[in-house]
């Protein structure tokens, strides 16, 4: 699967930013997809994933009730839209995606998946 992410930039806090990652190589539908992030020197950690188009979604704690991830399967793209950003947000954003259907539980590993995206880098600050 080749994964192109786009839709990082600089942000004020509490604003909103939409990050999308196009998909090909793959039926889109069933392919188990995913955005983590990073800050130097840090691990990479989750986000949100989902198994497949409408399965349970996991979202990190951090941004539950803030970011939504959707599938648009025509366009086989993924998004995630994120509200109420703040400065702890600030990150490279990755899209990431696994042949496998992901169980739940193994979504948030980043081992489980196969195909990573460029990045694309989001900053809050004021």
């Amino acid at each position: 699967v080749q994964l192109q992410a786009s839709g990082g930039g600089l942000v004020q806090p509490g604003g909103s930013l939409r990050l999308s990652c196009a998909a090909s190589g793959r039926t889109f539908s069933r392919t188990s997809m995913g955005w983590f992030r990073q800050i130097p020197g840090k691990e990479r950690e989750i986000v949100a994933a989902n198994g497949r188009s409408g399965g349970s979604i996991y979202y990190a704690s951090s941004v539950r009730g803030r970011f939504t991830l959707s599938r648009d399967n025509a366009k086989s793209t993924l998004y995630l839209q994120m509200n109420n950003l703040k400065p702890e947000d600030t990150a490279n954003y990755y899209c990431a995606a696994s042949t496998m259907n992901l169980i739940f539980s193994s979504l948030p590993d980043k081992s489980s998946y196969d195909s990573w995206g460029q990045g694309t880098q989001v900053t809050v600050s004021s």
